[in-house]
This record gives C-alpha cells, structure tokens and sequence, in this order.
C-alpha cells in the first residue's frame, strides 16, 4: 500500500514540477518528455526508498529518522539525474531536461512523501487520546508468557487509559513458542528481543517474570538499554506477598531487581507457631529491618505488635502503615530507649510478650568508630537488657537480628555485634527461653546505606564515591532478609547463630555503574567515579563464619547453622562490667581497648587497614 501511495504522489509531484516551471502551460514536445521520464523517475525513486528502509518503517511511527531517510532517497535519485544531465546525455524528445524540473521535483518529491507519512502520525496520536493532554499509547512487548504474564495482560485490556498497547509476548520455554495467548502471540525467546523490539516497532517491554533470577533480569534490561526502549517489571514476589497485584505496580526496573534471587518458600505453619495469636516485641520497629519485620508478622495475626522504637517519626510512620491494613491485630506504639531498664522493665510487665525480635542497634561503621561508648551502650547493654528482661518475663522466642561484621570483627560496630551475639548465646545456655541470632550482611537501600548516598551525589552531577575498586559486600533485599530471619527462628532450639545465604558477593564498584546507568548516565563520561579508600574499620571483603562455627546445612536452602561456642559465664560477666563502666565514664579509648581483648578485632583509633582475626 505504500508503494501504490507513493506512485501516485510521485507521479503528482513530478507533473506540478512541469507545471511550475512552464508557468502552468506545457508545451507539446514536454508532455511527450514528461510521459518517458514519469516511469524512469518514480522507478528510481521507489527503488532508492527501498534501499534506505523506507519500507521498513511504519506511517504511524514517523519521526525525523524516518524523514531523514525519504531526504536522502530523493536526494540521492535528484544526484544521478543532475549528473546525466550535465553529461549531455538525458535528452527526450530533442530536448534537454531542464534544470528547474530536476530541482523542483526533488523538492516537491520530498514533501509529497513526507508529508502524508507525518499527517498519518499526528492523525494516530490524535485519535489515541481524547485530548493532547492525554498520554501516547505506547506499543509493548511483554516478556513472560506463564500466569504473571496472564495477568498483566489482563489487567492492561481493562485499563485503556494507562496508554499501553500489548502487540505480542516472548518467553524462553520452547513449548509456548509460537502460540497464542488470546489474540496475542508468543513471537520467540529473549535471545530474538533484539530483533523483535525493531520489526515490531516497540516502545516499551514489560517484564512479568516475578520469580526470574537477577541474571536474567539483567541480561533483559541491558538488551532494552542497547535498543532504547523503556522497561517496566512487575514487582516481586517479596512486594506481592499480599497478593496486591495491579498493572498500577508496573515500574521502572531497580537495583533491587538486579539483586533479587529466587523466591523463597516459607514454611507457613511453622512461622505461625509462635506467631499467631501471641504477643510479639519488636525493638527497632522504625528502622529499615525492624519496620519490614513488623509488616511481615502482620500477616500471621498475632493479637498484639508491640512497635518499640526511639525515634517518634518512624515509629509514627510504621504505626499509620500497618493500622491502615485489615488484619485484625492491636497495634501498640511504644516510644523508649532499649537502654533503660526501669522503662524496659514497665514495658514487659505491662505486655509480657511471648516473641521478641531484637533489631534495634547502631549499625554504621565510620560512625560508631568515632561514637565507641554509644555503640557499646546500645548494642551490647541494651542487648543485654532487652534479652535478660526476656528471661525474666518467661518470653518465650528471643530473636537477635546480627550482621556479618560480627566475623572476625575489625571495627566498633562488628565488635559490639559479637558481643551482642556472645550474651544472647550465653543466656540460652541457663534458660528456658529459645534464644537465636540471625547473621546477615548489607540489606539494599537501608537508612545509612550507600544507595541514598549516591542518589544524591548523583543529582548533584558527581562524582560518586567508592571506597575501594577491589571492595566487595553481600547484599541481600530487606524483605528476603527478613522471610529468612522468620524461617530461621522457627528452626532454632536455642543458642544458635543462623547465618543467612547471602549469594556471591557484590562489587561495589559495579553496584555504582549500576545505579549511575540506571539513572540514564553514562559512568566515566556523565558521572565521575572517585575512589576515597577504606573507612575507619572498614573491611575489604566480608565473612558470614569464623573458622571455629563451620558451617551446618538445614532443611532450608538458604538458612545455614553455626556450631555454638563455649563460653565462660563468669569471664562474659567480667568483661561487660569493665565495658559498663568504660561507658559510665565516657571511656572512648579504654573501652575501645576492652573490645580488642574481649572479641579481637577492632583497629586501633584512626587505623583503616583490613585485617582478619581470629576470636580470643
């Protein structure tokens, strides 16, 4: 049809050019010339359409790439014709073909083309939309043809106003290659997106591969990124876990995504029983691992979420979110400092909670190598308070939420963290109580992490800072942190210090590149990367177990086991009274030097060097 078209706008054009140049009478000689060159003109000027891909592109998608293609075709016919000309060979009729007719048909010729390919594209916009405020309707391919895919499918056929046209799906299991779901088909796998994002004429792939690996996620994202095109991704099945699923949650695809691994599957029954319908005590519900833990145990009904915190805001925050949610479950709001004993003490009494998830600490590294005696005061007695006050009030599930920086500790932080752990496991060795810590390391895109820094340096034109071209660091997304840390205590039977799969390690270095490109910048050219070196008590790499704890499988693929120390009870007490009273006296370099003796570890004041200890 475009060719019949083009005919006939040609074959137009060339007759106003006669026209034109004749002042609208053409002599009898010229109508003979005009009747031969017509055929030989529109000939050349379809087969040069051709060879620049004019044919190729669709009306409605007509844009300047497609109008500098027509201006090179008919530039190019209008070349070989001036050129015959001046070689005195393009005589018909006894006459010489003019000059004039040779200029203005290539200008007549160019319009002719181009514009009905540019009204038919303002004319598709238009009928699109009721009015120009209204968004364009983008063409997309949506990869994953199994049950999420369905869905999105479904959802986009009832919400025209979202502006998406599915045109068809891909999907890398042969058996569905080539058939059709509803009206559309599935076109072939995502090795052919390439191919099928140009003949297609795609704005926009949406991926509706909840459970895909974060390889595969990638490997999408990088092929859309070559090809220009928008992603979009349907969220997660850590975001979905309520069964919220709408075309409304189709978003930009993350970080997180690239990160994210296989779902996990909870063992439900297990998790509910020491969940439902008790009283459960979260320390820390305001921050990123506390506030998820809260959201999570919403769903297995207990009769009253104890939301403690010492921030107003984020608790006041998380409270709204969750009284917000249909679970019948009392939301209690308690603002204190795990610190204090008398308060703490009031606060059991008061409740007497059955499970308590301890996740409030400090957990900044260069911070708490400058702040010694807070982070002990916090992480190690307030430890010691919230889980002795269990064992006096008969809790019975204590749940220590740790950190990797707990291994062969070289900073503040990862010392108080052992410390923390040594208490907990000291304690499970003379109660009833099941007490268990859970070993992780970082959670993406938690308050203080690196991710917010570099957004921010990133807005600000760079450059972005790395600590170390060689560092690396576990990542693992906060709601899959926190499935396992709920799968793991279920496990536990007291004293165990889980340790969570955190995947291959990460480097930050390419987390960086990641987040600059994921903000449409190129590293290196738009945005600077700036090495800054290891920070006070920073590690180069980082461990999950020491070499003493082994490593012990459970019937969970991603939960692991490490063997329990023996500790000294009367040692333990001795240590932590000299860390009390390190504290008491605002002690920043003796209590520093405590830390060295009791865990090992900890770099000295100002030391950055990664080293790696063994316990004492």
């Amino acid at each position: 049809m475009q060719v019949i078209l083009d005919c006939g706008v040609l074959a137009v054009a060339l007759l106003g050019s006669y026209l034109i140049r004749f002042d609208g009478h053409i002599a009898e000689p010229y109508w003979y010339q005009l009747s031969v060159y017509a055929p030989l003109t529109i000939t050349m000027m379809l087969l040069s359409n051709w060879a620049f891909g004019v044919y190729r592109r669709l009306w409605r998608y007509t844009g300047l790439t497609e109008v500098m293609e027509l201006f090179c075709s008919v530039l190019s016919v209008t070349t070989i014709f001036l050129i015959v000309r001046a070689s005195g060979y393009l005589i018909i009729g006894g006459h010489h073909m003019s000059y004039g007719i040779i200029f203005i048909n290539c200008i007549l010729a160019f319009l002719s083309l181009s514009g009905p390919r540019v009204l038919r594209r303002l004319a598709i916009e238009h009928s699109q939309r009721k009015h120009w405020r209204q968004p364009i309707r983008r063409r997309s391919l949506v990869v994953g043809a199994g049950d999420a895919g369905q869905m999105v499918l479904k959802e986009l056929s009832q919400r025209s106003d979202l502006g998406v046209d599915v045109v068809g799906l891909i999907d890398d299991d042969p058996s569905k290659l080539r058939t059709r779901i509803g009206s559309l088909t599935v076109f072939g796998t995502t090795k052919e997106l390439p191919n099928l994002i140009e003949s297609l004429f795609i704005d926009q792939v949406i991926i509706a591969m909840p459970s895909a690996p974060a390889s595969e996620i990638r490997k999408i994202v990088d092929i859309c990124r070559e090809c220009e095109v928008d992603t979009r991704i349907l969220p997660g099945l850590f975001e979905l876990i309520d069964g919220k699923v709408s075309v409304s949650q189709l978003r930009e695809v993350s970080l997180e995504d690239l990160l994210g691994r296989a779902p996990i599957e909870m063992d439900n029954a297990s998790i509910a029983g020491y969940l439902e319908d008790r009283t459960v005590l979260v320390t820390g519900a305001g921050g990123s691992i506390g506030s998820e833990l809260c959201r999570q145990i919403m769903r297995f009904q207990p009769t009253r979420l104890i939301l403690l915190g010492k921030g107003e805001n984020s608790i006041f925050s998380i409270e709204q979110e969750l009284k917000a949610r249909p679970e019948p479950v009392e939301i209690v709001p308690v603002i204190a400092d795990i610190r204090d004993i008398i308060r703490m003490r009031a606060i059991f009494e008061k409740f007497k909670p059955s499970t308590v998830f301890h996740a409030a600490a400090h957990k900044h590294v260069p911070l708490m190598e400058c702040n010694v005696t807070e982070a002990v005061a916090n992480n190690v007695l307030g430890t010691r308070v919230i889980a002795e006050l269990s064992h006096l009030y008969e809790v019975e599930t204590f749940v220590l939420v740790s950190s990797d920086k707990a291994v062969n500790p070289t900073s503040v932080m990862g010392a108080t963290k052992r410390m923390a752990e040594l208490v907990v496991q000291d304690l499970a060795n003379r109660t009833s109580t099941k007490y268990v810590a859970v070993r992780f390391g970082n959670v993406l895109a938690s308050r203080g992490s690196v991710i917010p820094v570099w957004r921010k340096q990133i807005a600000m034109g760079g450059p972005v800072t790395v600590t170390h071209p060689e560092a690396t660091r576990y990542f693992m997304l906060i709601p899959e942190a926190v499935q396992l840390i709920l799968q793991a205590t279920a496990l536990g039977k007291g004293g165990e210090i889980f340790v969570l799969d955190m995947g291959e390690p990460v480097k930050i270095l390419d987390l960086a590149n990641d987040l600059i490109r994921f903000s449409g910048l190129k590293p290196g050219v738009d945005i600077e990367i700036e090495f800054i070196g290891l920070r006070p008590g920073e590690k180069l790499y980082e461990e999950l177990l020491t070499r003493e704890e082994g490593l012990t499988k459970t019937v969970y693929d991603k939960i692991f086991v490490g063997k329990p120390q023996p500790i000294n009870r009367e040692q333990l007490g001795g240590y932590i009274e000299r860390l009390e009273k390190g504290v008491q006296n605002a002690d920043d370099m003796g209590v520093h030097a405590e830390l060295n003796k009791i865990v090992g570890g900890c770099l000295k004041p100002g030391e950055t060097e990664s080293k790696t200890y063994g316990l004492n």
